[in-house]
């Protein structure tokens, strides 16, 4: 795997506090989006890449084992492990070694982790599994909608991914061993997908709910009647009952946005009217609302 210096990804040295990483983050996210960059190429990459790295050094634990290990920082536990093990082993030859090995010296023990020259006669090559991946998918509310297909390319590969109806926003998928190529013959690592819906003009989801505002004529409100507005699966008729005051709801069941693998199941759609006050009245139409207002 090619070593990604994170500190130079975002423009930072090794003493950066948090809140420096936090800023030099949200600058070149806002740089290399996607969405702001079309026909760059290179700008979904450059943006996972930045996502990798601020996902690392903003915890204080995960940079801790980045700044010790490199790239090798998801494997520390099992590097401290063998690495005791081998001393503990070594314990009845250590007098004999003394003199031509240090204990410390973690590029020979790298090298003997990797299956390098220097570890070539020391036992078998331990195997270790690939680093895992992430990275963030742009969807729309109307795409959410539906169960859809999608090829995504990772690492110069393509692979189809189907993404279930009802998928909610931030909520992470695992794609099992679509990330990093695993060590001495270990397991891949896997590919994990965030997803970023993007909020709609016109609809307001919260989990499987959707609400929306619709415009209501003075003279439908006070009279009543029916009027057809639109939902994210067509349009459909509603009655409106007489005397209907501004800022009243209604609920349409099942309606709503579809629930996350559960197939055939919605949430409602809660509709608020806001009722129009006419305008441009005719000297006919103001004698009217007078003689309304006296009654």
């Amino acid at each position: 795997m090619n070593f990604v210096d994170y500190y130079k990804l975002l423009g930072i040295d090794k003493t950066a506090t948090p809140k420096d990483i936090k800023n030099a983050y949200r600058k070149l996210a806002r740089k290399y989006h996607p969405d702001l960059n079309p026909n760059d190429k290179d700008a979904k990459r450059n943006f996972q890449q930045i996502n990798e790295a601020n996902e690392v050094l903003s915890d204080p634990e995960k940079r801790k084992k980045y700044d010790q290990y490199g790239k090798d920082w998801q494997h520390s536990e099992q590097f401290e492990k063998q690495k005791q093990y081998q001393q503990q082993s070594s314990n009845s030859r250590r007098a004999r070694y003394a003199g031509s090995q240090s204990e410390g010296d973690f590029s020979d023990f790298f090298e003997s982790m990797f299956g390098g020259a220097a570890g070539a006669g020391r036992g078998r090559q331990v195997k270790y599994r690939g680093e895992d991946f992430t990275a963030e998918l742009h969807l729309d509310l109307i795409d959410a909608y539906k169960t859809q297909k999608q090829t995504l390319t990772v690492n110069g590969k393509k692979i189809r991914i189907t993404i279930p109806a009802g998928i909610e926003n931030g909520q992470t998928i695992k794609i099992a061993g679509h990330g990093g190529p695993g060590v001495n013959g270990g397991p891949d690592g896997d590919l994990y997908i965030t997803f970023s819906i993007a909020n709609h003009p016109r609809f307001k989801r919260l989990g499987n709910d959707l609400f929306t505002t619709v415009d209501l004529d003075l003279y439908i409100a006070v009279l009543g009647g029916e009027i057809t507005i639109e939902t994210l699966n067509g349009k459909v008729k509603l009655k409106v009952k007489p005397e209907t005051q501004n800022g009243n709801k209604v609920k349409l069941k099942d309606k709503g946005f579809p629930v996350y693998k559960n197939e055939g199941h919605f949430g409602d759609l809660y509709i608020t009217y806001f009722i129009k006050i006419p305008t441009n009245l005719t000297e006919k139409q103001r004698k009217l609302f007078n003689q309304l207002s006296e009654s």
